[in-house]
């Protein structure tokens, strides 16, 4: 099925920049890629259940509290928080 109809069937917007900005879906590019490599690749998961479950943990526990970020200076988003608290 071709994209235009895809979108205006599920009532889609596509999310475009300006024309020649590649740096537009970056940091969610980033982050994909991360999620892929770290959470998913090489996984079966047996129901669909499960799957939402190892996304939910990857992303609460794993990648929001104890994941080292670049963005942090290398810290986990609680060694961070800890860190600039008063």
């Amino acid at each position: 099925m071709p994209i235009r109809l895809l979108l205006a069937k599920h009532q889609l917007i596509c999310s475009m920049s300006k024309k020649g900005d590649c740096y537009d879906h970056a940091a969610m590019e980033s982050w994909n890629h991360s999620f892929k490599v770290e959470a998913i690749h090489g996984e079966r998961f047996q129901t669909r259940d499960d799957a939402k479950h190892h996304v939910f943990d990857y992303i609460e526990v794993y990648y929001n509290r104890k994941r080292l970020h670049s963005k942090l200076g290398y810290l986990s988003p609680e060694a961070f928080e800890l860190k600039n608290v008063a």
